[in-house]
Parts: C-alpha cells; structure tokens; sequence
C-alpha cells in the first residue's frame, strides 16, 4: 500500500508536533526545577573583597633638583610617614608630602668620597612608609635606588647635590 503525498505531508507534521511537545515538556521541567530549587536558598550575599595591594614609591624630583616628592604610586594609599635610611647615614625622616631635602641627603653623604661632578650616582636607600589604605594602618616600603649627581655651585666654586630620581 503506497501513501499519497497529503498522507505524507500530514505524517512529517505530526512528527514536528511532536517533537515540539517534547521540547516544551523539558523546558517547563526545567523551569520547574529552578523555581523550588531556588524557593529554599536564602538569598546571595555579594560582598566584593578587597586585596591589600603592596606599596610602590615614586620619586619626582622638583625643576632644581633642590627636592624630590617621594609618593605611592597607587592614588589609594594614604601615606602618613616615612623613613629614608641611607647605609652609614641617620635615617631622614620625612613627613606625609613625602618631600626629601638634597641637602638632607648631602648632609648624610658628607663622609663619604668626593664624586666626579655632572656624573649621576646611584645610592642604595631603604624607605619605611606608615600609610593608610582602605581605612586601615599599614606599613610597607623596601629597597630603592636615589639618584643624584653633584654640581657646581655658590660664589666659592663649591659644589650642591641634585637629586635626579628614585627607581627600584
């Protein structure tokens, strides 16, 4: 017995239905399962926490190199104190502008050798900072390198200290 093309037309639409009520059937299970599942959680708490992030200084020297802006280089960082101590020298205690006096380094090398002029040095520093970050009292800093060079200065053919940067 051979089908006619309207009995065949109306089989394949009869097999599409079908397939669609399955497809309707797992959709509302699924819908199901999601309503009484999510009726017995209590609801999320999204509470989005925040990593201390480590303390990285920044040296701006000033046009002269008379003084240098030593700053965290994260705006989040509130600094209150901070400590350059240099190997030999006092610790230069500086206070929350972070400003750095060459001639308070000048003074902390006096000791040392005399350097070639218009030559830049670099000094081995240690900086200890008290800062605040996200409300909360820390204490951070590490090992840096000053920069400087010497140069020729006064009406007695002396010399001052210019300070050129501050990197890791």
């Amino acid at each position: 017995m051979s089908e006619s093309e309207s009995e065949r037309r109306r089989r394949w639409i009869t097999l599409g239905e079908l397939i669609a009520l399955a497809a309707l059937i797992v959709s509302a299970l699924g819908v199901w399962i999601s309503w009484t599942s999510s009726g017995s959680d209590k609801p999320t708490r999204v509470v989005e926490q925040h990593q201390p992030v480590p303390l990285i200084l920044r040296g701006i020297p000033d046009s002269d190199g008379s003084t240098m802006i030593i700053a965290p280089v994260n705006r989040d960082h509130a600094l209150e104190s901070m400590t350059v101590t240099i190997k030999g020298a006092s610790p230069i205690d500086l206070s929350s502008d972070g400003r750095l006096s060459a001639s308070d380094v000048q003074a902390a090398l006096k000791d040392r050798p005399k350097e070639e002029k218009d030559h830049t040095y670099g000094l081995p520093v240690r900086i200890e900072a008290h800062y605040v970050e996200l409300g909360a009292d820390r204490r951070g800093g590490g090992a840096y390198v000053l920069r400087y060079k010497w140069e020729s200065g006064g009406l007695f053919g002396g010399r001052s200290l210019k300070l050129m940067g501050l990197s890791r």
